[in-house]
């Protein structure tokens, strides 16, 4: 094996994939090259994949301890001390602090110790000796820190090392374990489209408090919510939701400017507002069949700037401020390195569009601790402080829809969905690119729907980074989206195992391996510290053996009725559904129900010439008249088909009460979760999102055709969650009828 290949073996490269077809296909010298080299080590010749594999074996070899162990609780724990030959008689002092402050300690002879694996590294013999299971036997669960110091009886200088010991649960917390029966419905919501009587143009935190509301109403137990990360608020344009600047904070356009309580103190924002020609422009706004999300942004942001200063002219005792401190504490240096982004970020598009990533800026400003950050952050320290106040609202806005919900009747709350990686020209790369890869992009092979396969623009998390950080970004992240969640959706959940890179030069792409077991064991530890369950978004390609590691840990699988099939293509039935699993009719990337019935996608798809040639159009059309077809069977054979359809045939027209069958159909099965999308609830027959489009199809823009305020009103809805409601929730509804 070359160096080359032992090099890309050790940093995770996978060798091979077989395409959706079954073709195995090789990963390429050039790709090994590229990849490897964007993790950080020069391979772009043979003697520098040779220097690079030097490197990362000896290091690997010379540290005294890896820098994280993640073991589950309950199986003995064994750790490798990484030692020079010839110390047998050398003294092993440790010192295991439990998190929360006790602390253990002993002391053993190396020689004592069983040796498990040999190198020679430039002539000079290594060893690794294991710690024995009652060194961290009674470890609780959490986070350790374990040192360990060995004294030669020569005089030799001492060996030190330090490792992070996590302790793990064996699963997530469980529906079960929240809702006593074990079984729960929700509503699917894209945020932004949600319409308020008083919104601007956007749905907004406080809107989100009302449909939380109403939800409970309808009996539903959890509101499933898109991405709401942080995107761009220098650059309005830059709208989609798994697209974002950062995944550990939240996207401040959401904020309901009405809901601020410095607007109360601010008599000039409140005559802004009042204004004919501010009324005027949140008429139209809110009026639009589209958001738009620049006249958003200009309605909300001066505004926000002028609460911010009424904000800092309040006492140091005033409670806000004090609250404000307290958050500031919480989230650390990340709030303030994602707030110090954001000023720098409008400071240099303003300047020029063409500076709008942040590697196109002055190289000095390019590291988030350079002395040119550090004083831009003192100099522009009211702007920093902006942004930070700024997240500190959002999340109080949040926090408050959420126990809005609970206080209705939500039993899981909001489930919020982690999307799964950020953009490369984004905060969270900017503040720490040793972690966030720049060079490969994430992405997908070739498909039957991509021929080309698919580059999605994504920086990916380096598997080498995360070790070094004994993993503490990827807590981080899941704290961050756990907050005031009661489930947490995590998009492309295979990228806990694997993730397609693509080269940034757009070359052949390859699977680069992630550490599953140890970022299963995180995902356990925080889904119970936070109350929150875990679905794992596992549509598409799944590695043999994935859903079983899921199943073991307790997330909960992602089905989706369109893709559920039999052998011959028919629909499975209810019974062969998994029981921990979610399942829905559809998703934002899919056609809606009524738009998957009357071929409203495949109009688009035509639309816009996504077909390579007539002959997968017609097929595309004769396929989905089968499926019309093939669903009323299903429907048929659990005694669900409505009396509006006499027979099978796939040719009549939509009726609410075909989509009401199709989620008493969900209700059958043994899943933990049946979904509805609020699109399906409603009876839109446009799609959130048409895959393999940017600006041709408006993607993260439709508003729905009802505000929130007429929901619980409206028949044809009431209609379609009854079945979810009455077998799940035994409610009737007649608490919200208007």
């Amino acid at each position: 094996m070359s160096a080359l290949d032992r090099l890309a073996d050790f940093v995770g490269i996978e060798t091979f994939y077989h395409d959706i077809w079954g073709n195995r296909r090789e990963t390429s010298a050039a790709t090994k090259r590229a990849l490897v080299g964007a993790m950080g080590l020069p391979a772009a010749s043979d003697a520098e994949a040779e220097a690079s594999l030097r490197s990362v074996e000896q290091r690997a070899w010379r540290r005294l301890l890896p820098p994280v162990r993640v073991a589950r609780d309950g199986q003995g724990i064994e750790l490798p001390v990484s030692l020079p030959v010839g110390l047998d008689a050398a003294v092993l002092s440790w010192v295991l602090e439990i998190e929360g402050g006790d602390a253990r300690s002993g002391v053993l002879t190396v020689g004592s110790l069983p040796r498990s694996e040999t190198a020679t590294l430039n002539g000079q013999g290594f060893e690794r000796r294991v710690l024995p299971p009652d060194v961290f036997a009674g470890a609780p669960q959490g986070y350790h820190r374990l040192s360990v110091t060995v004294r030669p009886t020569d005089g030799a200088a001492e060996l030190t090392g330090e490792t992070r010991l996590i302790v793990a649960p064996a699963r997530c917390l469980t529906v079960e374990e929240v809702v006593p029966s074990g079984r729960s419905w929700g509503i699917g919501l894209q945020l932004y489209a949600l319409k308020c009587e008083k919104d601007w143009g956007l749905g907004d935190f406080g809107g989100l408090g009302l449909f939380a509301e109403t939800a409970g109403a309808l009996g539903a137990g959890l509101v499933g919510l898109n991405p709401l990360h942080a995107l761009y608020p220098a650059d309005p344009h830059h709208i989609a939701p798994y697209s974002p600047s950062s995944r550990s904070f939240l996207n401040i356009l959401y904020i309901d400017v009405n809901g601020v309580p410095e607007l109360a103190l601010t008599p000039a924002a409140q005559a802004r507002i009042a204004s004919p020609a501010f009324q005027e422009a949140v008429t139209a706004a809110r009026a639009a069949e589209l958001v738009d999300y620049p006249a958003v942004s200009a309605l909300k942001l001066p505004l926000l700037e002028t609460l911010h200063a009424t904000f800092q002219a309040l006492p140091a005792d005033h409670p806000r401020k004090i609250a404000f401190a307290a958050f500031r504490h919480e989230m650390g240096a990340a709030l303030q390195r994602h707030a110090l982004f954001e000023a720098l970020h409008e400071h240099f598009y303003r300047q020029d569009p063409g500076l709008w990533l942040w590697r196109a800026w002055p190289t000095a400003y390019q590291t988030p601790d350079s002395p040119e950050v550090q004083a831009f952050a003192e100099t522009h320290a009211d702007r920093v402080g902006f942004y930070a106040y700024l997240q500190w609202e959002a999340d109080r806005q949040l926090g408050e829809a959420a126990a809005r919900g609970r206080a209705a009747g939500l039993g899981l709350g909001f489930y919020r969905d982690l999307a799964v990686a950020a953009h490369p020209g984004g905060a969270a790369a900017w503040g720490d690119a040793g972690i966030l890869v720049q060079g490969a992009n994430v992405g997908a092979p070739p498909d039957q729907f991509n021929l080309k396969g698919q580059n999605w623009g994504l920086s990916p998390l380096s598997p080498l980074g995360l070790r070094e950080a004994a993993y503490q970004p990827f807590v981080e992240l899941l704290r961050a989206n756990m907050r005031h969640a009661g489930a947490l959706r995590i998009d492309h959940v295979m990228a806990l195992q694997h993730l397609f890179w693509i080269p940034e030069d757009g070359s052949d792409g390859a699977y680069v391996m992630y550490p599953l077991d140890d970022l299963l064991g995180i995902v356990a530890l925080e889904s119970r510290r936070n109350h929150c369950v875990v679905i794992g978004e596992d549509l598409g390609t799944v590695p043999d053996g994935f859903r079983p590691a899921l199943e073991r840990t307790g997330v909960l699988s992602y089905r989706v009725l369109y893709f559920e099939r039999n052998g011959d293509g028919g629909f499975k039935p209810p019974g062969d559904y998994p029981v921990n699993a979610m399942a829905t009719v559809s998703t934002h990337d899919l056609a809606t129900f009524k738009g998957f019935w009357t071929g409203r996608d495949l109009e688009w798809r035509q639309k816009l010439d996504l077909y390579p040639n007539p002959e997968s159009r017609d097929k595309d059309g004769w396929d989905r008249g089968v499926d019309r077809w093939r669903l009323l069977q299903a429907l048929s054979g659990q005694g669900l088909r409505p009396a509006s359809y006499p027979s099978d045939e796939g040719g009549q027209p939509y009726r609410p009460e075909l989509a009401a069958a199709l989620h008493g159909y969900l209700v059958r099965t043994p899943s933990r979760i049946v979904m509805v999308q609020i699109e399906d609830m409603l009876g839109e027959v446009e799609q959130p999102n048409l895959p393999g489009t940017v600006d041709q199809h408006p993607n993260w823009r439709r508003r729905l055709s009802h505000p929130v305020e007429a929901l619980a009103g409206l028949s044809d809805a009431r209609q379609i969650v009854a079945p979810l409601r009455d077998a799940l929730t035994g409610q009737t509804g007649a608490s919200v009828a208007k």
